[in-house]
């Protein structure tokens, strides 16, 4: 493995013994520094094994220089993993065979394998991209995340999103059951599928892939790629928290 931080180092900084040509990985507070140059792999085995977990890829993505630019590339062959700025405006779904530019000072990967959810950061200390935040009057209509929810659809979200906003450093975390998430809501199974499905739906009018498929598609993998979206986009924060314990409306259709 290469050289690994004790310290963290600051959003745009550059780890100690690292170039301003490096790039810095972050995941549950270790910092691993990329030499320029170096090809640097990400999974369950590589330079960086991040879990044992066995729906995991051995080598899932790759960090790698070519023209002149840093490139994140999906190595895997099932899974796929949501990479967003840090302020979760601009995001993008990384299929397998996919690759994009790492052009953010800091850039959110978010990914499931099975149950457990990933989310790693890869900083750079010389980003080619440089934010801009618009003007205070644009309304919000750049961001992202601002897809209008009923409460009881932001509910049902923050429910299966709970274990991954609660996290302290953890990098990972184990998303609840459809049947969990109910329980914690106080709905029956029926209501939270019915719900599950009018947000996958409205979502999926929005142009978010991964949520509708055949009759073989995967719920774990819906509410995994929800989840997903939902933090990296920031659709709920650890703000919204406090809606999980406040009083909620009787169990009914």
């Amino acid at each position: 493995m290469t050289d690994v931080e004790d310290t963290v180092p600051p959003p745009g900084a550059v780890a100690a013994g690292a170039s301003r040509s490096d790039v810095t990985v972050e995941f549950a507070g270790e910092y691993v520094t990329v030499p320029a140059g170096a090809r640097f792999t990400i999974g369950r085995e590589g330079d960086f094994a991040i879990d044992d977990n066995r729906f995991l890829h051995r080598q899932f993505l790759s960090i790698e220089q070519s023209s002149g630019l840093w490139w994140l590339v999906n190595i895997g062959t099932r899974l796929s993993a949501t990479v967003t700025d840090t302020e979760g405006r601009v995001q993008a779904q990384l299929a397998p065979g996919a690759r994009l530019p790492l052009v953010f000072g800091v850039t959110t990967v978010v990914f499931s394998a099975g149950p457990t959810t990933y989310e790693l950061s890869v900083h750079t200390a010389q980003p080619a991209f440089r934010e801009t935040r618009p003007a205070p009057d644009d309304g919000g209509l750049s961001t992202i995340g601002a897809v209008p929810m009923t409460t009881s659809q932001r509910l049902l979200v923050v429910a299966l999103a709970e274990p991954v906003l609660r996290r302290d450093g953890t990098g990972m975390s184990e998303l609840p059951s459809s049947a969990a998430a109910a329980q914690r809501l106080g709905w029956s199974l029926t209501r939270f599928n019915r719900k599950l499905d009018n947000v996958c739906d409205k979502l999926d009018r929005q142009g978010v892939p991964g949520l509708r498929g055949g009759v073989t598609a995967s719920a774990t993998n819906r509410r995994a790629r929800l989840v997903e979206y939902a933090v990296a986009s920031r659709l709920v924060t650890r703000d919204d928290l406090p809606l999980l314990d406040e009083p909620q409306e009787p169990d009914g259709p």
